[in-house]
Protein backbone atom coordinates (compact mmCIF):
# COMPACT_ATOMS: atom_id res chain seq x y z
CA UNK A 1 0.00 0.00 0.00
CA UNK A 2 2.59 2.16 0.77
CA UNK A 3 4.37 1.76 -2.57
CA UNK A 4 1.21 2.83 -4.43
CA UNK A 5 0.52 5.83 -2.28
CA UNK A 6 4.44 6.63 -3.25
CA UNK A 7 3.86 5.99 -6.68
CA UNK A 8 0.50 8.44 -6.89
CA UNK A 9 2.29 11.17 -5.25
CA UNK A 10 5.03 11.05 -7.11
CA UNK A 11 3.19 10.71 -10.89
CA UNK A 12 0.67 13.59 -9.27
CA UNK A 13 4.46 15.70 -8.77
CA UNK A 14 5.62 14.92 -11.86
CA UNK A 15 2.03 15.68 -14.13
CA UNK A 16 1.41 19.62 -12.05
CA UNK A 17 3.95 21.21 -13.96
CA UNK A 18 3.36 19.71 -17.09
CA UNK A 19 0.00 20.92 -16.86
CA UNK A 20 0.54 23.93 -16.13
CA UNK A 21 2.93 25.09 -18.84
CA UNK A 22 0.95 23.16 -21.73
CA UNK A 23 1.17 26.07 -24.70
CA UNK A 24 -2.75 26.97 -26.14
CA UNK A 25 -1.64 27.54 -29.83
CA UNK A 26 -3.55 30.61 -31.13
CA UNK A 27 -3.50 30.16 -35.02
CA UNK A 28 -6.43 27.84 -34.89
CA UNK A 29 -8.45 29.48 -33.00
CA UNK A 30 -10.87 32.83 -32.83
CA UNK A 31 -9.81 35.77 -31.56
CA UNK A 32 -12.99 35.50 -29.17
CA UNK A 33 -12.18 31.73 -28.07
CA UNK A 34 -8.52 32.93 -27.31
CA UNK A 35 -10.06 35.94 -25.31
CA UNK A 36 -12.43 33.34 -23.19
CA UNK A 37 -9.86 30.95 -22.49
CA UNK A 38 -7.52 34.02 -21.21
CA UNK A 39 -10.69 35.43 -19.10
CA UNK A 40 -11.51 31.78 -18.12
CA UNK A 41 -8.08 30.41 -16.94
CA UNK A 42 -6.59 34.55 -15.70
CA UNK A 43 -3.24 33.12 -16.76
CA UNK A 44 -2.62 31.10 -20.17
CA UNK A 45 1.00 30.24 -22.16
CA UNK A 46 -0.03 31.03 -25.52
CA UNK A 47 1.84 30.09 -28.78
CA UNK A 48 1.73 31.72 -32.26
CA UNK A 49 4.68 28.70 -33.55
CA UNK A 50 6.28 25.90 -32.71
CA UNK A 51 9.26 28.58 -31.11
CA UNK A 52 7.35 31.53 -30.25
CA UNK A 53 5.17 31.86 -26.79
CA UNK A 54 4.47 33.88 -24.15
CA UNK A 55 2.24 34.44 -20.98
CA UNK A 56 -0.73 36.21 -21.17
CA UNK A 57 -2.57 37.65 -18.34
CA UNK A 58 -6.55 38.37 -18.19
CA UNK A 59 -5.99 41.40 -15.31
CA UNK A 60 -2.86 43.63 -16.49
CA UNK A 61 -2.69 44.91 -13.31
CA UNK A 62 -1.63 41.05 -11.59
CA UNK A 63 2.18 41.50 -12.74
CA UNK A 64 4.37 41.34 -9.96
CA UNK A 65 8.04 42.93 -8.61
CA UNK A 66 7.74 46.44 -10.48
CA UNK A 67 6.65 44.73 -13.83
CA UNK A 68 3.59 46.92 -15.82
CA UNK A 69 1.04 45.19 -17.98
CA UNK A 70 1.29 45.62 -21.63
CA UNK A 71 -0.94 44.46 -23.95
CA UNK A 72 -0.72 40.84 -26.04
CA UNK A 73 -1.30 40.83 -29.26
CA UNK A 74 -1.17 37.42 -30.76
CA UNK A 75 -2.42 35.70 -34.22
CA UNK A 76 -5.41 34.14 -34.22
CA UNK A 77 -7.27 32.18 -36.95
CA UNK A 78 -9.70 35.29 -37.93
CA UNK A 79 -7.41 38.10 -36.99
CA UNK A 80 -3.72 39.50 -37.45
CA UNK A 81 -3.57 41.32 -34.48
CA UNK A 82 -5.79 39.68 -31.91
CA UNK A 83 -6.04 41.61 -28.18
CA UNK A 84 -5.73 38.50 -26.05
CA UNK A 85 -4.51 40.20 -22.48
CA UNK A 86 -1.66 41.67 -20.96
CA UNK A 87 1.54 40.58 -21.20
CA UNK A 88 4.11 41.58 -18.05
CA UNK A 89 7.16 43.85 -18.85
CA UNK A 90 9.72 45.19 -16.81
CA UNK A 91 10.04 48.73 -16.09
CA UNK A 92 12.93 50.40 -16.97
CA UNK A 93 14.92 53.57 -14.99
CA UNK A 94 12.98 56.08 -16.19
CA UNK A 95 9.62 54.39 -16.13
CA UNK A 96 8.84 53.06 -18.97
CA UNK A 97 7.74 49.12 -19.92
CA UNK A 98 10.87 47.39 -22.30
CA UNK A 99 10.07 44.02 -23.09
Amino acid sequence: MRTVTTALCLAAFLAGPAVAAERQSTRGLSCSAIKALVTRDGEVVLASSETAYETVLADGGACQNGDSGSPAYVPSADEANCFAGWRCTQRSSDGSSSR
